[in-house]
């Protein structure tokens, strides 16, 4: 039976009974996929050697060739944001983790409430580790990768850590192992590659595993081993323009103060993080469960082509923190070899939050989560060829970096409106970009004036999208509260469970009846309470999805 038997056998009793499914792979730990998901931190569309790119990176390459191109791969345009929708199958909007990332001063996390990809697979038997950076809050335990599925964790709770030790974050110690201090030393990229593959030689055999491996690379700021920087110092700096006010502006200064492009050291820490991906790829084969482990590789947005970023996103528009194509359509691989045929091409919409139903479907496991997923299905698109179309708009949000100034976009298989919003103190300002997205993927013709009803649409949507934002959500704030100071070491902050209270509290409301009649008053302004789409002018105060 060739591959395309099987994946037809097994997406069939996939969608007959996810559940049975799941027992009848559940009768040996050979039967059932192995799950790597490895995420790279603002890799350029451009940056890899199958889309054409001038940085080496032949482990990606040789998954491109082996497994399948997700070519219309959608992320959020800025970190934390997808990474919550990755691991919940829900949108930012929802939980709060839109405009912003986590920030080291910030307290925020994702809901406990929230059921996190993991801990479905934990409860069917897998065994689960992150190793990377988390990113997805720190105040508090209950927050922590150790309480959100993972039974090993290794990394960082922050971003910014730097790629040599003290691996800090403001000045505080951020590296540990299930919550102890490590002192592990070596570049940062290949010290996660090591452990993943200790993880991966040293596991139970007996049952599969769910490994989470989020990079740093390339995220700024940027540093490599000399010999790779030594290999990259005449890389052309030259790179095409972003067509972006935001990113091309930050180049146009950087020149005129003669500062030292950063494209050769990006390209350096790419390439690191090309040989890490090599090295877990090959402990894979050299296990032998190479054929029956689902490897999903993609980046967590956009590449930060501004200027102390250095890459390169052409012929996608913009970059990181903007919603034009460059900063949401990612490079993103598929690889299952026992199921999947190689050198395929995969050009329906998926996003981020389709994962978790996605990797949940393919292993034929039953996903835990309580709340509705936003993500679909999309593996029977992807092993039948079947068309798994958008119900509704995707739509994404940035406010980064200066606050009050937001970046939307909403879209679906054929147009796609790119919404810029700045908040002045007595006005506010919108330019609304509008592209026929089928025929201009690289959005060169804004068609805003000549489809005025289209921009009114979709604007609705946003406008709608917006009002489920808890109102303490994250914003661009790029400094602390005055006075704030950050520990000694991270491991040290995350409040203990037992010092926490029992229940999550509502906030300064008396009373929930309050609580309502106060979040029906904030209207469109955002969300008091925690998971309601906002139905008021219905008469609804709150629905519960």
């Amino acid at each position: 039976m060739n591959k395309r038997m099987v994946s037809l056998a097994f997406v069939a009793v996939t969608l007959l009974s996810q559940q049975s499914l799941g027992q009848i792979v559940s009768d040996t730990a050979e039967a059932r996929p192995n799950i790597l998901v490895m995420v790279a931190d603002d890799l350029g569309w451009a940056d890899v050697g199958y889309h054409g790119g001038d940085i080496d990176t032949p482990s990606l390459d040789q998954l491109a060739e082996q497994g399948v191109q997700l070519n219309r791969f959608y992320t959020t345009p800025i970190c934390s944001p997808t990474r919550a929708a990755l691991m919940t199958g829900r949108d930012p909007i929802r939980l709060g983790v839109a405009y912003g990332v986590i920030l080291p001063w910030d307290n925020t996390g994702v809901h406990p409430d929230e059921h996190f990809m993991p801990q479905s697979f934990q409860s069917a038997g897998y065994q689960t580790a992150m190793v990377g950076k988390w990113h997805l809050g720190h105040a508090q335990m209950t927050y922590h990768p150790n309480n959100r599925g993972f039974d090993h964790f290794y990394g960082h709770l922050h971003t910014e850590v730097g790629f040599y030790p003290p691996f800090a974050n403001q000045g505080g110690k951020d590296f540990q192992q299930n919550g102890v201090s490590i002192d592990d030393d070596g570049y940062e990229t290949y010290l996660l590659a090591d452990e993943v593959s200790r993880y991966i030689r040293e596991r139970d055999k007996n049952r599969p595993f769910f490994m989470y491996m989020p990079f740093i690379a390339p995220h700024t700021p940027l540093d490599a081993p000399l010999e790779l920087q030594e290999k990259y110092e005449d890389i052309n700096t030259d790179l095409p323009p972003a067509r972006s006010r935001q990113t091309d502006d930050t180049r146009r200064i950087s020149t005129m103060m003669l500062q030292p492009s950063a494209r050769p050291m990006y390209a350096a820490v790419v390439d690191a993080m090309d040989q890490a991906i090599g090295q877990v790829l090959q402990t894979l084969e050299d296990e032998g469960i190479a054929d029956n482990t689902i490897v999903l590789f993609f980046s967590d947005n956009g590449g930060a082509a501004y200027s102390y970023g250095g890459a390169n996103n052409a012929p996608l528009r913009g970059g990181k923190g903007e919603t034009f194509e460059g900063g949401i359509r990612v490079v993103s691989l598929l690889r299952w070899p026992a199921m999947l045929d190689s050198g395929q091409q995969f050009d329906q919409i998926m996003s981020v939050m389709d994962v978790f139903p996605t990797l949940a479907a393919a292993a034929g496991i039953e996903a835990g989560n309580t709340f509705k997923l936003d993500g679909r299905n999309m593996w029977p698109a992807i092993a039948l060829d079947e068309t798994v179309s958008l119900e509704k708009p995707l739509m994404f949000a940035s406010e980064i970096p200066i606050y009050g100034s937001f970046k939307f976009t909403a879209f679906d298989e054929d147009w796609k409106l790119v919404q810029e919003v700045e908040q002045e103190q007595l006005s506010i300002t919108v330019t609304n970009y509008l592209f026929d997205i089928a025929n201009d993927p690289n959005e060169y013709n804004n068609l805003a004036s000549a489809y005025p009803d289209i921009v009114e649409q979709l604007s609705q949507a946003i406008h709608d999208w917006r009002a489920q934002y808890p109102i303490n959500g994250t914003r661009s704030e790029l400094v602390p509260p005055p006075g704030w100071r950050a520990p000694r070491d991270w491991a040290s902050y995350p409040i203990p469970l037992e010092e926490l209270q029992e229940q999550s509290n509502t906030g300064m409301a008396p009373s929930p009846s309050i609580l309502r009649v106060l979040d029906w008053q904030h209207g469109s302004r955002g969300r008091l309470e925690y998971n309601c789409t906002a139905r008021w002018w219905s008469g609804d105060v709150c629905i519960k999805e």
